[in-house]
């Protein structure tokens, strides 16, 4: 049931120069997670731009009471890296150039990190520099933050009593996105491969339980039982499903619309974003110009190329 998965989880999760590496099993979409409580009693809509983003988080940012506008990752390496590429092609930046090579302090990247940098200045939590995935979402589950883009493996826990404050004023929505361009959303998630080194056997048993795990029925058990890991086309309108997570007509646009390559998938990758996460976070503590560091990092991304 190929024809069922969304074409760009197909591509973005195991396709590589054409040729299909690693079959798909858990798609990823970035959305817009918002507490419609705060947004509501501050007379804000969910911001569609980063302007509107910006100043949505400003607005509802209250330290006296302990309430922030926005949290994002800014810990060092790969947390803030990640965070950072999302925004930043929002942003209409780019970490590779049309030839292929690294433009890691082009003037839209520097311009986004700025952004960046000032949202955590003006309507982060304290200590948000330190975050990683589990610092923000939680952030986000007890009502300190009003505004996060995350990853919507995260949205089952928000509707989830037990870890969570917000059941009853959280809301999700297609992540900002520039205002004079076609939505182009971040999308992620995993593929699994099959060992090529492993017997004829074991090949078959890996594709056996690539083949049932990923299979309407099953996929949605994994799915009901809180797995976040969409798929396919049919998930987005089965009753058992929507019934249970109404945030999945989200999803379906994120999908049709998904952009995989805004972290490069190339095999340099993991050096880059070890780059970028030392220079992103170095700019969120105070320690440096947010042009110095990505000047920095693009002649570490230079040399490796």
């Amino acid at each position: 049931d190929v024809d069922d998965i969304y074409p760009n989880l197909m591509m973005g999760l195991g396709n590589y120069e054409g040729q299909q590496v690693a079959f798909p099993f858990a798609g990823y979409a970035n959305v817009l997670a918002y507490n419609k409580t705060r947004l509501d009693a501050a007379g804000l809509e969910p911001p569609k731009t980063m302007e509107e983003f910006v100043a949505a988080a400003e607005k509802l940012t209250d330290p006296a009471a302990g309430l922030y506008g926005f949290v994002a990752n800014g810990q060092k390496g790969p947390a803030s890296a990640q965070d950072w590429m999302q925004y930043n092609s929002e942003m209409g930046g780019s970490i590779m150039g049309e030839d292929g090579m690294p433009t890691l302090n082009s003037d839209a990247n520097v311009e986004s990190l700025k952004v960046y940098r000032d949202l955590f200045r003006n309507a982060a939590p304290p200590g948000a520099a330190g975050y990683d995935w589990g610092g923000r979402e939680e952030s986000f589950r007890q009502g300190v933050a009003a505004l996060m883009q995350t990853w919507s493996v995260g949205a089952p826990g928000y509707y989830n009593p037990e870890i969570s404050k917000v059941v009853d004023d959280v809301a999700i929505t297609t992540a900002p996105h520039p205002g004079d361009v076609a939505p182009s959303y971040g999308i992620g998630g995993w593929g699994m491969a099959i060992n090529a080194d492993v017997s004829p056997e074991e090949q078959e048993a890996a594709w056996a339980f690539i083949k049932w795990l990923t299979s309407p029925e099953i996929h949605k058990e994994f799915n009901l039982m809180g797995a976040g890991s969409f798929l396919r086309k049919s998930e987005m309108t089965d009753p058992d499903l929507t019934a249970k997570f109404p945030f999945l007509p989200v999803l379906a646009e994120t999908f049709e619309n998904g952009n995989y390559d805004y972290r490069p998938r190339i095999p340099e990758y993991p050096q880059i974003q070890d780059f970028l996460g030392t220079a992103v976070n170095s700019v969120l503590v105070g320690d440096a110009d947010p042009k110095e560091a990505l000047d920095a990092a693009q002649a570490q991304a230079e040399d490796l190329f």
